[in-house]
């Protein structure tokens, strides 16, 4: 759902306006719109009757975005606004404020209210706050969006490589992705305060946040499985995968507890998985694995994308999935998979970062 300008305004008054009658100190809101004058205007001006008598002068800045980027512009647009009314409280408002959003408003003493219920209001004697309601305005398919199959190769290309100093077309190049979607991820990032303008360029900020929501919006059960029976040992067909796909030159990778386990070897498991890029019937039948619809010991992905290939590593001759993506099909492994996962991040992703 989207939200017009002009729509923008009255909600943000709507939101305002429940918010503060739901204060039982508050007699009355008095809500004016554009005060001021010249260049420094709030989008709108609360004055609030409070039992007591006394008066409180509310400045608002109003946004589409409610992104760390947003955030912190609102709360420098507010400080400027209370130069012209000294003793007022500065509040932003968006249709969805995000966690770190929220706590850039709080570290500078700003308020926030979103149309989706979420607050925070700290002045006077007024203190309220309101947490946990989930986005009404397309914050899922916002990040569907983001982690779709094409837009993770940009991701990944960051994630893996978290020191460089990006350009556009650099980046365009490296991840064979359009220059125009390179530019869209590039901005949904920035919004989000993950990655940084920097002399020469831009380049990744914040790597953890961005693999941790990565993770939490993915599943390797966004490719294709295979599931085989060997009555080989997991060490004998996972070297038997990389010989024939290496004969044949068929891309492969191993991945998950496979892959995770040649990266970090305190890692203990009984199936086998492996990325293959092209799984044909002569392939099956060179590996000599049986297709099985339970009790299987090897898991075959046929890749959404063939973007699980970058940053892949050959470790005593067997190609592996990169770090990255190998953490993000453990995830999918409740439990032992996850702790293998943070193992993984701590042991090995965080170190090269």
């Amino acid at each position: 759902m989207k939200i017009s300008e002009i729509d923008l305004g009255e909600k943000a008054i709507e939101a305002i306006q429940g918010c503060l009658s739901g204060i039982p100190i508050v007699n009355q809101v008095n809500i004016k719109k554009e005060p001021g004058s010249g260049r420094v205007r709030p989008d709108l001006l609360v004055d609030l009757e409070i039992v007591g008598p006394k008066k409180e002068k509310l400045v608002i800045e109003v946004k589409n975005n409610g992104q760390p980027r947003y955030a912190r512009e609102a709360v420098n647009q507010i400080l400027r606004y209370r130069e012209m009314f000294p003793n007022s409280y500065g509040i932003f408002v968006a249709p969805f404020i995000s966690d770190r959003a929220g706590e850039i408003c709080s570290e500078s003493q700003i308020g926030y209210i979103d149309f989706s219920g979420n607050c925070r209001l700290c002045f006077n004697q007024i203190y309220i706050e309101k947490e946990g309601k989930p986005n009404i305005y397309a914050k899922k398919r916002d990040f569907r969006s983001l982690f779709s199959s094409k837009r993770t190769r940009v991701i990944r290309v960051l994630l893996s490589n978290p020191k460089n100093i990006w350009k556009i077309q650099e980046l365009s190049n490296e991840s064979e992705v359009s220059l125009g979607q390179t530019s869209n991820i590039k901005k949904l990032l920035t919004d989000r305060e993950w990655l940084q303008i920097v002399k020469g360029g831009f380049s990744l900020k914040s790597p953890g946040e961005l693999l941790k929501e990565w993770g939490e919006n993915y599943s390797f059960r966004k490719n294709t499985i295979r599931n085989f029976y060997s009555l080989d040992g997991i060490p004998e067909i996972e070297e038997q995968i990389a010989n024939v796909c290496s004969r044949k030159q068929i891309n492969y990778a191993l991945t998950g507890f496979s892959g995770a386990t040649r990266l970090y070897p305190n890692v203990r498991y009984k199936n086998a998985m492996v990325y293959i890029e092209n799984l044909t019937d002569e392939l099956i039948l060179s590996l000599n694995f049986k297709p099985v619809n339970s009790g299987a010991n090897v898991n075959i992905l046929l890749p959404y994308d063939a973007g699980v290939f970058y940053g892949l590593k050959i470790i005593d001759g067997i190609q592996i999935a990169s770090p990255i993506q190998i953490y993000l099909d453990l995830l999918s492994y409740r439990g032992r998979g996850e702790e293998a996962a943070e193992s993984l991040f701590d042991e090995v992703i965080k170190t090269e970062w």
